[in-house]
């Protein structure tokens, strides 16, 4: 986007045109306890060019992602990016398309879709997945939700291995609805929270049981246990992937029974970006189709028979009825969903495993390596490629030296649960195909001597 500079002039014909004397009369709505009295210690009025050098400056001084070994995970990967995969987004009839509402005018659009929904039943083994949701995080609020809605109960289980982020959101929009979150305590222990401990909290009011696999500690658990306690009392399960990725290698949640499915879909086409956007996956069995929130894409024939593509299942005004609407989401990501799609597509199936295989390969030599340093132990034992090492000193000031050392060594589990007491030595580290050889031993020697 240009930076386009307003002028004193531009700024009076503004507000002559809306009739309003002043900026300050703008504001007239705000209490004058929230407003701030000082002035902003900006910069005078530049041009662009000057504008430009002064926000690279800025933004040289982080240490980026891609400069440097990286092993940063809990929820936001990096991985490597085909040039194909932007050189398509950025085509002309993808990246200024609107809204398909109008199918006459959006095959192309609703086709990708249609794929995209396609690839999300395919990796999560479930019947049917939506046209994408904002991210992974908002998603699991939404299935909140529908679980609500198809069980007509108001308790919700999260369980102790959420992300915290997906658990704070389900939490806001939970307080709206009247729904009672029901959460133990986070534990990193190896063996944790498995179908017994979660299926005690379970009762004739739980409408669903919240778990993410691999949990936010790393771990991988086999849910399938848990789903039958569920059916048993007429819960559903809701699983939560924030690597997609591990669905490369992983038994997916489906084949473990479970109803729905949410994902972050980041790691497949789109970059970290300093946390968004981001493209959210939504799937269910097919029972529960209509109380799907979002777009659904479907296929279909004309009156001559050829066949297209129509938003299906829903009218558009289903979508702005407000408390009426199964979901008030607005839009789909739709341009990250087709990164999603182009990425998938050049993998295939085989490379998609292949790509899971790289990764967990890369984290196993990650974690062996870090086992050997004085002063780190790694306590994940069944992880994809993300887990959890406890170190001799806080894990927020080891951080912050590896980066003095120009590695990004990894997530400080404080940062993520500030309120817990105890895990101010705990650190996750992710590794991914973008980590060489070079990259661990960099990260193993920084460390050791950080230690």
């Amino acid at each position: 986007m240009r930076y386009l500079p307003l002028a004193g002039a531009d700024r009076s014909d503004m507000l002559d045109a809306i009739g309003v004397k002043s900026i300050e009369d703008l504001f007239a709505d705000v209490p004058v306890a929230a407003r701030i009295d000082k002035p902003f210690d900006l910069p005078p009025h530049s041009g662009e060019i000057e504008v430009e050098r002064a926000l690279a400056a800025m933004a040289a001084k982080n240490v980026s992602a891609g400069t440097v070994p990286c092993f940063l995970g809990a929820g936001a990967h990096r991985h490597h990016i085909p040039a194909a995969v932007d050189h398509l987004v950025q085509r002309g009839e993808f990246l200024t398309s609107y809204t398909p509402y109008q199918p006459e005018i959006s095959q192309g659009t609703l086709q990708f879709l249609y794929e995209f929904q396609t690839q999300v039943a395919l990796i999560t083994a479930m019947d049917v997945a939506n046209a994408s949701m904002y991210d992974g995080a908002s998603a699991t609020a939404e299935a909140v939700m529908m679980a609500r809605r198809i069980t007509g109960r108001d308790k919700v289980v999260v369980s102790a291995g959420l992300h915290p982020h997906y658990r704070d959101c389900v939490t806001s929009f939970a307080q709206f609805i009247g729904v009672k979150i029901v959460a133990p305590p986070p534990n990193p222990a190896p063996q944790f929270e498995g179908a017994v401990e979660l299926a005690t909290l379970l009762d004739e009011a739980t409408a669903c049981v919240v778990v993410q696999n691999p949990d936010v500690f790393g771990r991988l658990q086999d849910f399938t246990p848990l789903a039958r306690h569920c059916h048993d009392i007429g819960a559903l399960l809701v699983v939560a992937v924030s690597e997609v990725i591990s669905l490369g290698c992983v038994r997916p949640p489906g084949e473990m029974d479970a109803d729905i499915v949410v994902a972050e879909g980041q790691s497949l086409g789109n970059p970290m970006n300093f946390g968004g956007p981001y493209v959210g996956l939504f799937a269910s069995r097919d029972e529960f189709v209509r109380q799907m929130p979002g777009r659904i894409s479907g296929e279909t024939t004309d009156i001559e028979g050829r066949r297209g593509w129509v938003l299906t299942l829903a009218t558009r005004e289903q979508h702005i009825r407000r408390q009426k609407a199964t979901s008030n989401i607005c839009t789909n990501s739709g341009l990250c969903a087709l990164a999603f799609t182009i990425h998938l597509a050049l993998l295939g199936s085989v490379g998609f495993e292949r790509l899971a295989r790289i990764n967990h390969h890369r984290a196993v030599k990650c974690a062996d390596a870090l086992a050997g340093v004085p002063g780190c132990d790694v306590i994940t034992e069944h992880f994809f490629n993300e887990f959890t090492v406890k170190l001799s000193k806080p894990a927020t000031d080891v951080a912050d030296d590896l980066a003095d050392k120009g590695v990004l060594g990894g997530v400080p589990v404080s940062r993520l649960y500030p309120e817990v007491e105890g895990f101010e030595n705990l650190l996750l580290v992710a590794a991914s195909e973008t980590n060489s050889d070079a990259d661990i031993t960099a990260l193993v020697q920084a460390l050791g001597d950080v230690l």
